[in-house]
């Protein structure tokens, strides 16, 4: 699949490294991996404003439609439109839809037909593929 943003392996570390982010931050984005449940910094946050990929900081969702889906991975249960891509997951001996930044294809977690209403959805992401910016932040 190819997205807008293209870089090699080494330049995600890089860029990745410089912004100093969480350390599963490459192993979760460039190479699907999942951080541990009740580990990341957005699990339990709540202040209004949007959250980005944090590979190219492409908005991804509004604060508005987070919840919290006990899981202990940040839920929402809307994504921006056009945010975000859907593929098929058969990892894991499980059948699952994974998402991607559609600008960039960086991993973000998986989504679920087992949210609130008014989607019924739950986009299941890992909080060391998202950066924050509140409300009073200029974009």
């Amino acid at each position: 699949m190819q997205f807008p943003i293209q870089k090699t392996d080494r330049e995600w570390q890089a860029q990745l490294a410089a912004q100093d982010t969480e350390p599963p931050a490459y192993q979760v984005t460039r190479h699907a991996a999942t951080e541990r449940p009740f580990t990341g910094k957005y699990t339990q946050h709540w202040a209004a404003g949007r959250y980005h990929c944090i590979c190219c900081g492409a908005p991804l969702f509004v604060s508005d439609t987070k919840f919290d889906a006990g899981c202990g991975w940040p839920s929402f249960y809307q994504a921006l439109p056009g945010a975000i891509t859907e593929q098929a997951d058969h990892s894991h001996a499980m059948v699952r839809v994974e998402t991607l930044c559609s600008q960039c294809g960086a991993h973000l977690g998986h989504v679920f037909p087992d949210g609130p209403n008014p989607t019924g959805l739950r986009y299941c992401m890992n909080s060391a593929a998202l950066a924050f910016t509140d409300t009073a932040t200029p974009e």
